[in-house]
């Protein structure tokens, strides 16, 4: 089960960098962004960690550019596809732009729809594939001011069951992450808007809300996740379908 080929969405920063860093040790491990710029420092970046990675300009609302990874897929294999690509904005519904809201469905529910829809026929061919959902504990429950996040989130889930029984006959499984807060650029960038929204100061976003739900009071380290990952494509997660894998410090135990 090492040296597989993993493709890894919205991968220039945060979980989707850590989770290749992590993967390239054993994996053939490209990673793609929307930004040229940003996928190439971040493989340039790897590069200084001893860590070899592909990199690729890849928009996954982008319809030629999800005809180029089913052409990919078909010609030089794609064994894992991690759907990592995320964004976020903070505002209640009423003052949410409706150009805003259907961005981070497209970017986060119809794009993860859509990149499994392209790699799925050389799947079926090779009779393996392993394809994981970043989801979010918000794929579990809500959060006030996070209504285009959470639906997006909880998507996932319908989506990876809906599939898991569409390729049943296969050896493909389709899972979904579901991690508290992670810390990352994009959770820190959080802060300012969950601190307008809620009308507190930024100081008392992380502890009074980020982790206010979370038992351990720690954010989920990237290395938990990828290490996750790293089970599920292994030979022991051969089973593991349609799940919905939570990493919250307690959260949904409440």
């Amino acid at each position: 089960m090492n040296n597989q080929r993993v493709f890894i969405t919205g991968a220039s920063g945060g979980i989707g960098k850590g989770m290749a860093e992590f993967l390239a040790k054993e994996h053939q491990v490209i990673i793609s962004d929307c930004s040229e710029a940003a996928v190439h420092a971040a493989q340039q970046d790897l590069a200084t960690r001893g860590c070899v990675v592909e990199a690729q300009v890849f928009d996954v609302t982008n319809p030629d550019h999800l005809l180029g990874l089913k052409a990919q897929a078909d010609a030089q294999r794609i064994d894992v596809l991690i759907n990592n690509a995320g964004m976020q904005h903070v505002q209640p519904l009423e003052d949410f732009p409706p150009e805003k809201w259907q961005q981070l469905i497209d970017i986060m529910l119809v794009g993860p729809a859509m990149t499994t829809r392209a790699v799925l026929p050389a799947m079926r061919k090779n009779n393996y594939g392993r394809i994981i959902n970043v989801g979010s504990v918000h794929s579990l429950v809500a959060s006030a001011y996070k209504s285009a996040y959470v639906a997006a989130k909880h998507g996932l889930i319908g989506l990876a069951k809906t599939v898991a029984l569409e390729v049943k006959e296969a050896d493909i499984t389709i899972n979904t992450l579901c991690p508290g807060y992670v810390d990352t650029a994009m959770v820190r960038d959080q802060v300012k808007q969950q601190a307008l929204a809620h009308g507190i100061p930024e100081a008392d976003v992380v502890q009074n809300i980020m982790l206010k739900n979370m038992p351990k009071k720690q954010f989920i380290e990237i290395e938990e996740l990828a290490g996750t990952v790293e089970f599920l494509i292994g030979p022991y997660a051969k089973s593991i379908t349609a799940q919905a894998l939570t990493l919250d410090g307690g959260w949904t135990a409440h």
